[in-house]
Parts: structure tokens; sequence; C-alpha cells
């Protein structure tokens, strides 16, 4: 489903902000203070720690008064320590910041609770910008989502994952990501979310997420070759059809990413909050 219409407001839902880390001492602290600049929106930051062994726990106690909640201790991966997240939240909206990665501007969360303040939003999400790993205020690609439309994400289009939000009770419902993939469980959940519930989502045309390139999926290629084969399995498990080309349309819709450009109104936001677009 499109874009809900006819608005029933409701007020504003508590966020809560789940981030997931391990070994990130160099950036966490960018990500903790990213949340706690958000301002005009009841917001509550998790962090779940996989038992850092750099000084990210130490570093994350230290911080303790700007975390809702702290939990450090091994963990199975990625999307297990996810869900960790999903299962403590007390928000009735749930979003992910990765360890590495930083709120666009401090208004970002104010603007996902005005599109949940609709009763019937059910998901929302917008565009993001990678930036250099080593000099963040440099963009290297643009990801614009777009407006969901039935079948998109059947074809291997998702949104920037990183910019979506989810009301709790839904995560909870369809049991959070799916452990048994590693690289393309944001997908196989967009998959039961999008073409097998059929969410109500609203789409943010704006920049909300400064995103470190050379993330968790795409470290290698290896782990790009593995995560499109987890994609197609997890496309085929849920009935879509598929062939040897739809992990060539899949890519398809990456392709953008590398020739959009953020508009003047987006650049001009991004450089008053400290990048060099």
């Amino acid at each position: 489903m499109s874009d809900p219409t006819g608005p029933e407001k409701m007020r504003s839902p508590r966020i809560s902000v789940v981030t997931v880390c391990l070994n990130s001492v160099g950036t966490i602290v960018e990500a903790l203070d990213s949340v706690a600049s958000q301002t005009g929106a009841d917001v509550e930051h998790i962090a779940i720690d996989g038992a850092s062994t750099d000084g990210t726990a130490e570093l994350l106690a230290s911080r303790r008064s700007q975390l809702a909640t702290l939990v450090s201790e091994r963990d199975a991966g990625l999307y297990h320590a996810m869900n960790k997240g999903i299962n403590l939240a007390s928000g009735e909206v749930i979003g992910f910041l990765n360890a590495d990665d930083a709120y666009a501007d401090a208004q970002v969360l104010a603007r996902i609770a005005q599109a949940f303040s609709d009763s019937r939003t059910e998901a929302c999400y917008g565009d993001l910008v990678y930036v250099d790993k080593a000099d963040p205020g440099r963009i290297v690609r643009y990801w614009k989502s777009g407006p969901y439309r039935p079948g998109l994400v059947e074809s291997g289009w998702m949104p920037a994952h990183p910019t979506l939000f989810v009301r709790t009770a839904i995560l909870r419902e369809l049991g959070g990501f799916d452990t048994r993939y590693r690289y393309q469980s944001d997908f196989e959940l967009m998959l039961r979310l999008f073409a097998k519930r059929g969410i109500v989502s609203a789409y943010i045309p704006e920049i909300l997420v400064r995103m470190r390139a050379g993330g968790h999926s795409n470290r290698s290629l290896q782990n790009v070759l593995r995560g499109h084969l987890e994609s197609y399995s997890a496309a085929r498990a849920h009935g879509v059809a598929t062939s040897p080309l739809w992990i060539a349309r899949k890519l398809s819709h990456r392709v953008g990413s590398f020739f959009a450009r953020p508009s003047p109104a987006d650049r001009r936001r991004l450089k008053e909050e400290g990048g060099k677009p």
C-alpha cells in the first residue's frame, strides 16, 4: 500500500532508536550525539553492544545518561542484536541507527513523529547519503528511495533501510529479523512488511541519515555476492517469481544512487549541519 490519505491525527508516538555496535569506539560518539541532539520528539536510545574489546563498552558506560537501555554482551550477529533492541524497546515506533552513522539534522525524529501522528501510518522512510568512511563530510552516493508502489519490493527494491521506522507492534508481530540471513535479513524483512503484509507507508522526500560507506553487507566483494544470493533465496522463499535476471533487476535499483545528487535545499541543510556536500 502507498502513502495514507485523509489524516487521522493522534498524539506523537515515542520513538525507540536502536544502535547495534561492535568495536565502534571511533564512530559511536557521533551516533550518540546525533540522537541526543534531536528536538521535537519523544525519543529513547537503546545501545546493544556485542561485548566490544576496543573501549566501546567503556565509552558507552561513560555516556550512560544518554541511553535509556545499555546491553553489552556477546550475541549471535548483527540481526540477533537488532532483535534484542526490538524486544527491549518501550516506544511505539522503532528505527535503527548504525554505530557509524548519524541523522542529517536535529529535526529528523520530529519529522518521523509527525508522519506517525496519522494513526494509519505503519511505517515511514526517507532518503540518505553515503559519506566517505574517512571523511564523513564528503558525499559519495545518494540513495533516493522514492514512494513505494505495489510490486517494487518483489523486483528487488527496498527503501533506504537506515531511514526506515516501523510501529513496534508490527515488528514484534512479524518476529523481527530472520537471523538465518546473515547479510540480507533487512531485505527479507522488507518482503514481509511491504509485499506480504502490505504495510501502510509514508515517504519523506528528504535526506534523513548520513551513512558511512562500507557497511556489513558491502565490506567485501565476497559479502556483496553472498548478499545477492541471500536476497534471491529470500525472494524465492516468499514466492516471488525469480530468474537469473532477478539479481540484475535488483542491482538496477542501486545504480541510480551512484549518479543521483541531493537537491540544492538538501545540500544547504547538510552543509549547515557540518557536512561538505
